[in-house]
Order: C-alpha cells, then sequence, then structure tokens
C-alpha cells in the first residue's frame, strides 16, 4: 500500500482524487461514498467488523438511497432464509420512475479502469511456498465459510510465460461485447527498480516469454470484496456457489461506490448506451447463433434471474466477470473451469480453476509450476502408447528411441517425460472439471509407461545420457526447474490488505517504484468482432494518465 501521501486509497492520492471527482459528476453523496470506501477497506484489514461498518452507515444509506441491501455476518445469515423475496424488492424500490429515467440521471462522465499506478500491487507472500487461499483468516464479516466450501473459482497468471500478445483481452472483448477501452483483462509491461530495459524474462523459461516484464489483471474476485460492502442494492454479490463477484445489471444504480472501494482500479462505468444492443447479445463468443447451446445473458442464481453477464447497460458498471456462463455450463460442459482469456491464450499462461481443488489447472500452476510448465511444453510433442508399441521391439535401446523418425523424441523431451514421472503426485484429472494438465500428465505418463517397456530408463548409463543425475523425486525436480524454470516470485496483488483475491501470480513481482512501459503489442494493432459483427480496435484509455510519471510521482506503488 502507498504510503508517500495520505491517501486511503492503495493506488494513491492521484487516484483517490480522480475517484472522487467521479462522484461529483453522480447525483449522488461524494462524501458518503469515499468514506465508506475508506472503512470497507478497514473492514478488510480487520481494523473495523461487519457489524460496525453497517451501523455507521445504516442511516445515510436509508437516507440518500432509500434502503441499505449490504450484507453483514448476521443479515448473511437471515437473507438465506427469505432470499427468494429480495430480488423483488430490491427490483420493485426502482419501479416508480421507470428503468430509463433512473440510469438517465447519471451524468456522461466515466473513468475508464484499465492501466492504473504499478507499484501499489506488491504482495510476496513472505517467500511461503504455497499459495492455497484456505489457510489465513481475514477482516470482514462476508468470510468464503458462508459459500461453498468446496469451490471458488479463481486463475494462477505466470507472467514469465505472458507474451504479451494481447489475445486476452481480444477474446475477452469479444466474448463480452464490450464497448471499446472497457478492458475487464488489462495486460500491460513494465519497469521498475530492480530491472532496467525491459528486463526479459530468463532465458530458461520455455513457452511464450516476452522481452519484457508482464503484468495481467483481471478482476480479482476478492473473498472478502470491499466493492460489494458499499453497495447499497446488492448489486455486487459473490455468488454462493462458486465465489465470483458479480454485478446485477437490473439492480444496479450506478452510484459507482463499489469502483471508489475497489483496491485494483478494475471497475468501468457505461455512461452511454453500449455499441452493442440487447437483442444482439444473446448468442456469446463462438457460439454459433443457431447452436442449441445458444444463451441470453440473463443468468440465473439460486433459482433467481439475474443478469451478470457480458457488456452492461447504460448507467451501470461492469467487470471481469469469469465468464459465469461457461462456469454454469450454458456453453457446453467442456468450458466448465474454463474462461474466453485462458482459452485464447497462446503460451497458457493463464490457468483457470477451482483453487481449493488440487487437482485443478489453477492449483496445479500455483503448486507445481516447474512441472506444469514442462507438461504444457512438451504435451505436443509425445507420441501415443499405441505409436510407441508399433514403432519398438523387445531389445531396442535409447539409441533406437531417438533414432526413430516415427516417433519424433529427442533426448531431452524424454528426460522431461522421465522427470515429470518421477516428480509426479498420481493423482489423476479427476471428472469434475476441466483439468487440463493433470490430463496432460496423464497423457504423458500412460506414454512414458509403454516406452519403459521396451527401453531401461532407470539405468545409470540412460540417465547420464539423459542429463538426468538420477531416478530420485529431488533430481527430477531440479530437472524440471532448469528446464522450464523456476518463477522468481508468487505473489498476490495487494494481499496485506486482507481482501483475499482468488488470482495467484508467479513470476516477476513489480517493485514499488514500478512504471507501465511501451510493451511488445500495440493495442491499436488488436481488433476483434463483437456478436452484432462490428471489428473495433483495443484501445487503453487510461495510457495518458500513466504516461505522465511514474509510480513515485504520483505515489502508486504494483
Amino acid at each position: 500500500m502507498s504510503t508517500d501521501d495520505e491517501s486511503f486509497h492503495p493506488l494513491g492520492q492521484e487516484w483517490e482524487g480522480e475517484l472522487e471527482n467521479m462522484l461529483d459528476d453522480t447525483e449522488y453523496d461524494t462524501d458518503l461514498g469515499m468514506q465508506m470506501a475508506q472503512d470497507a477497506m478497514r473492514v478488510t484489514k480487520g481494523e473495523l467488523s461487519e457489524a460496525e461498518f453497517h451501523e455507521m452507515y445504516h442511516d445515510d444509506v436509508m437516507e440518500e438511497f432509500g434502503e441499505d441491501q449490504r450484507p453483514t455476518q448476521e443479515a448473511f445469515e437471515a437473507a438465506q432464509e427469505e432470499a427468494k423475496g429480495t430480488v423483488s424488492r430490491m427490483l420493485s424500490a426502482f419501479d416508480g420512475d421507470g428503468e430509463e429515467s433512473r440510469r438517465d440521471v447519471m451524468k456522461k462522465m466515466g473513468v475508464g479502469a484499465a492501466a492504473v499506478g504499478m507499484g501499489a500491487f506488491g504482495g510476496t507472500i513472505d517467500g511461503k511456498p504455497s499459495l492455497s487461499g484456505e489457510g489465513e483468516g481475514h477482516g470482514g464479516g462476508h468470510s468464503q465459510a458462508e459459500q461453498n466450501e468446496d469451490l471458488q473459482w479463481g486463475m494462477t497468471i505466470d507472467l514469465e510465460r505472458c507474451d504479451g500478445c494481447l489475445s486476452c483481452m481480444q477474446a475477452c472483448g469479444e466474448e463480452n461485447d464490450l464497448d471499446q477501452g472497457v478492458n475487464w483483462m488489462y495486460v500491460m509491461a513494465f519497469e521498475d527498480e530492480l530491472t532496467s530495459g525491459g528486463s526479459p524474462a530468463p532465458d530458461n523459461i520455455t513457452g511464450g516469454t516476452s522481452d519484457h516484464n508482464m503484468l495481467v489483471r483481471p478482476c480479482q474476485h476478492c473473498t472478502d470484496a470491499p466493492c460489494e460492502k458499499v453497495c447499497p442494492t446488492t448489486a455486487r454479490h459473490t455468488r454462493d456457489k462458486d465465489g465470483i463477484v458479480l454485478t446485477d445489471y437490473d439492480v444496479c444504480i450506478g452510484c459507482r461506490y463499489c469502483q471508489v472501494a475497489c483496491p485494483y482500479g478494475v471497475n468501468y462505468f457505461q455512461w452511454d448506451e453500449p455499441d452493442v444492443a440487447h437483442e444482439d447479445i444473446t448468442g456469446h463468443g463462438d457460439v454459433e447463433a443457431d447452436d442449441p447451446r445458444e444463451i441470453t445473458h440473463a443468468e440465473y442464481e439460486n433459482g433467481k434471474e439475474r443478469w451478470v453477464d457480458s457488456r452492461s447497460p447504460r448507467g451501470t458498471m461492469s467487470k471481469c466477470t469469469f465468464c459465469p456462463t461457461m462456469q454454469d455450463g450454458k456453453q457446453g460442459e467442456d468450458r466448465v473451469g474454463t474462461t474466453a482469456c485462458e482459452r485464447a491464450c497462446p503460451p497458457d499462461a493463464i490457468q483457470f480453476g477451482n483453487v481449493k481443488e488440487e487437482r485443478s489447472d489453477s492449483y496445479q500452476h500455483r503448486e507445481h509450476p516447474s512441472k506444469s510448465r514442462a507438461i504444457i511444453e512438451i504435451s505436443g510433442d509425445v507420441p501415443a502408447p499405441n505409436t510407441i508399441n508399433e514403432q519398438l521391439s523387445d531389445g531396442d535401446d535409447l539409441a533406437a528411441v531417438l533414432e526413430n523418425e516415427e516417433l519424433g523424441l529427442d533426448a531431452e523431451v524424454v528426460s522431461v517425460m522421465k522427470a515429470i514421472g518421477v516428480a509426479s503426485e498420481g493423482l489423476g484429472p479427476g471428472d469434475e472439471e476441466n483439468n487440463s494438465i493433470l490430463e496432460g500428465e496423464e497423457t504423458i505418463l500412460e506414454s512414458l509407461n509403454a516406452l519403459e517397456q521396451y527401453v531401461d530408463l532407470e539405468s545409470e548409463e540412460v540417465l547420464a545420457e539423459l542429463r538426468l543425475d538420477s531416478a530420485e523425486e529431488d533430481d527430477a525436480s531440479a530437472y524440471l526447474r532448469q528446464f522450464a524454470g523456476n518463477p522468481s516470485s508468487k505473489f498476490k496483488l495487494l494481499e496485506d490488505i486482507g481482501t483475499h483475491p482468488n488470482v495467484t501470480y508467479i513470476g516477476q513481482e513489480p517493485g514499488p517504484e514500478a512504471e507501465q512501459v511501451e510493451g511488445p503489442s500495440e493495442y491499436s494493432d488488436i481488433t476483434y468482432e463483437r456478436s452484432d459483427g462490428t471489428e473495433v480496435d483495443l484501445v487503453d484509455k487510461r495510457q495518458e494518465i500513466l504516461d505522465e510519471g511514474t509510480v513515485g510521482d504520483v505515489g502508486w506503488s504494483l
């Protein structure tokens, strides 16, 4: 968190000033929004209880909005008992003036949440090798204990594999019919006091790496989200069944308090009519209009219809949603446990999944990054077991394997296969979701077992030829780190403020003086097609703010 100014906001005084000016251009109380955001962050830090926070602002919220649906620990339990009436009550509160008038009162002024200063986003977890997302407690009352204890969607993002191609941003814009510059996923290159000249990723990292340090920033889908705490209508809410943080567009009144309370700067206000009309967003991404999986964006939660996906209507807030239509099986069971950005990433830098499930891609890549990288890297080079059986016979040796053109194996791939086999925990992918990393491991192990029917891969002679010190787990793990790289750090953004973000990063953590630099891809060079057929360029609306100075100049820290 920034310490060189008196701002309460982790992104610093200039960002806080912009947010305050933004609230001045709405019909709602600026001072109330700013103070609630500050105290919401005190709740996440454990300095203020949820009940105290609710009581402090209940009268003011009732006076300003005519209702106070903010969650508390006690209210959450009560809400479970009478959930059926909650949405109808909230919707009826706005029936008097009609849909158009309640949104038209919002001024046509929006602060896009693209890139903000980088240095605020530090947060190495004290060198701890494990970030399960389950252990440490946190301040605040809306805890994960009240949600599904077995499922929390999240991401592990490998910054050392990111090549800055912007494919994730392109896919997100296309999937969600976003207006230009509404970047729910944001990719930036940076330099800091520890690096200069772009500081390329380590040479031994396999996969698509760039000549820059990279940061990829979606919404963090915090377990204890300050944006949810300040929402007077519960438009901003956490889904009990899977922990993703969403916005109900039919309930959102556009007060923008969530934008002020978000520590990460990832919210967008839709200040004008969206470029894509509502009737044109019935399809989704690459699902064709006549596909049996065709869906609308009115999603369901606990049996209640809530519109929480795709671009938002005028006068409401939006942000990354973790693709709820995919998680709900609306696009086919093969897409459960995936997102549009993950599916589009060429170097597989984004791994999405259930962060509580050890078989998921997000968990495996977070806890075993070198092995995971190696699996991703060689999966396309490993022949199928039946091909191995067809090409080899009893008495063949390693030389015969390497000389067989049909197998297409070289010594390095065989070494990695053997190292993966030794380091494997034998979990298997399971069948609950798309666990592609363990699926890849299982395929490699099947081919390895077939290969070892013909070649002794544990003899000293063969191990020496494969440059493996031994067939022991420690040596195999060391070889995988040498092959695929060992991440320089593992961190979560602003972990110290207690929001419990559900995105973990592996790779170079930005220092306190980090600043954005020109990356390997120009935003204007990337286009995406929306479901109405229009093609638009990616646009970074906040680039000029970043260009004005470094993090140190304005008090922002990454």
